[in-house]
């Protein structure tokens, strides 16, 4: 497993408990991955909170950081940059440590910013996260985007099959369903959030074996959606290390034959000469959504206070002012998945004898965990590795153009 796993996942729950449970979208990883190139910058008092905030020793954050950059993941573009109103002879060290790709180059004006951020995401954020301030002294932000086709694209059906206790069953109609294979659907027990629904659709992935997996997980309506976002979390990552896993499932003979918020349990008929045969079948109907979030991540939570007094201890600033924000988006449809990231922080001064078969079919028919996760069979620095997530509560209508 990953060695940022439990790191990254309480990153995760600070910023999405502080988003609460509107429909948003966020890259954790992207604002962790800034913070963690900061992290050599910090002695002292400093450099403790950073740890703090980090979850890991900084220096360690530091090179994870750069395994990641120098060794990026056929899914997700990812860039860096640093940016310098005038390279101050202070932070040679700390700058020189800084991974190979990382964009140098002086302080550019707000239109430039704005450009770095589109071109490093392909066009899905077209306006970087902070402005500037005339007194800026250096500028730190990373970029991550991800375009991908599903391996095996989903079907579609009405939006009532999302349940006569869906709200959205009534305002959309058209929704997604899982294709005879390709997906894996399941229900898990978890710590954090009970038993949930579970559906996880992999990417199209690359020649090397490379890929990403979206997983989706509901719990009950009245779970606390950071509860749902950690086993969120939990599940897509140990989906993503083991191939073809459904982590912490429930057998469907465990279960009820019901109708909840969450599912449906009924018994058909099949065929099997097995004495002790036990066939469970599993499907899942999901919206299509697409979500658009700007974060502040100026709180001590998020570790860029922290980062901001480490630079300004190098330059001889007093409390010097900062600013930090996350821009992310991400659309989830019936052939793919896209999403982006543009992180910011400066200072100032995601025909035998007959047996009964137990059928279910998986609802998210209200506000749902998702998170977007790496695979790479090679096991490196990506491997099994969160990179956005959401809490969808905003559906949308299929688009036209994708229901025939």
């Amino acid at each position: 497993m990953t060695p940022l796993r439990a790191p990254l996942a309480r990153y995760a729950e600070r910023l999405h408990r502080a988003a609460g449970d509107t429909h948003h979208v966020a890259s954790p990883l992207g604002a962790w991955l800034l913070l963690a190139l900061t992290g050599p910058a910090a002695t002292g008092e400093t450099r403790a909170a950073l740890a703090e905030a980090l979850d890991v020793d900084p220096d360690d954050a530091a090179a994870e950081a750069r395994a990641l950059l120098a060794a990026p993941h056929p899914m997700v573009a990812a860039a860096t940059a640093l940016w310098e109103r005038a390279p101050a002879a202070e932070l040679a060290a700390w700058r020189a440590a800084l991974p190979a790709s990382t964009e140098r180059g002086p302080l550019p004006d707000q239109a430039a910013l704005d450009a770095w951020a589109r071109e490093r995401t392909g066009g899905l954020i077209d306006r970087f996260p902070v402005d500037l301030a005339p007194d800026t002294l250096l500028l730190l932000a990373s970029a991550l985007a991800t375009r991908v086709s599903w391996a095996d694209p989903f079907d579609t059906a009405p939006g009532t099959e999302l349940g006569a206790g869906s709200a959205w069953s009534g305002r959309l109609s058209r929704v997604l369903r899982t294709p005879p294979s390709g997906h894996r659907c399941w229900v898990a027990a978890t710590d954090r959030a009970g038993d949930v629904a579970v559906h996880a659709v992999p990417a199209q992935t690359g020649d090397d074996g490379a890929g990403m997996l979206v997983v989706s997980v509901a719990a009950a309506p009245e779970v606390p959606a950071a509860d749902v976002l950690a086993a969120a979390q939990e599940l897509a990552s140990v989906a993503a290390l083991i191939p073809d896993s459904t982590p912490d499932r429930r057998s469907l003979y465990d279960l009820p034959l019901d109708e909840t918020p969450l599912w449906t349990v009924r018994e058909e008929p099949f065929q099997t000469y097995a004495a002790d045969a036990r066939l469970e079948r599993t499907t899942a109907v999901l919206p299509c959504w697409s979500a658009r979030s700007r974060h502040d991540l100026t709180a001590p939570g998020f570790g860029f206070d922290a980062a901001a007094r480490a630079f300004g201890e190098l330059l001889g600033l007093t409390g010097p002012g900062f600013d930090a924000a996350q821009s992310a988006v991400a659309r989830f449809g019936r052939y793919g998945f896209e999403a982006a990231a543009v992180t910011g922080s400066f200072t100032v001064t995601s025909a035998p004898p007959e047996r009964v078969a137990r059928i279910a079919e998986l609802r998210f028919g209200h506000p749902y965990a998702v998170v977007a996760a790496t695979t790479d069979p090679a096991g490196g620095p990506w491997h099994a590795l969160p990179v956005y997530s959401a809490w969808v509560a905003d559906p949308e209508e299929l688009p036209a153009d994708d229901a025939g």
